[in-house]
């Protein structure tokens, strides 16, 4: 069994580069998972691996790139019996 963390983002996250700089950070934790823009404006993604890396992508979720401006961050943490095999950007 492993850890989720299913965040979504809001603020001036589209268009900005959120999804792309969202998966390096990922990978480069060691995460896998998806993560996708929604019609609301808003970023979805669901991250699962160890706890630890999983708080590290959510601090950096809290702030997201530079040229992006995050205004609140709503999270839920689960656990799960199968972990996708890389982290993927959904369209």
């Amino acid at each position: 069994m492993f850890d989720v963390l299913h965040v979504v983002v809001s603020g001036r996250v589209q268009g900005v580069g959120f999804r792309y700089a969202a998966r390096v950070e990922a990978v480069g934790l060691g995460l896998t998972g998806w993560i996708r823009n929604r019609a609301d404006g808003s970023v979805e993604a669901r991250f699962e691996g160890a706890r630890n890396p999983l708080e590290q992508i959510l601090a950096w979720c809290r702030q997201g790139p530079a040229w992006a401006s995050v205004t609140g961050v709503a999270h839920e943490w689960s656990h799960a019996e199968n972990m996708h095999e890389t982290f993927e950007i959904r369209r």
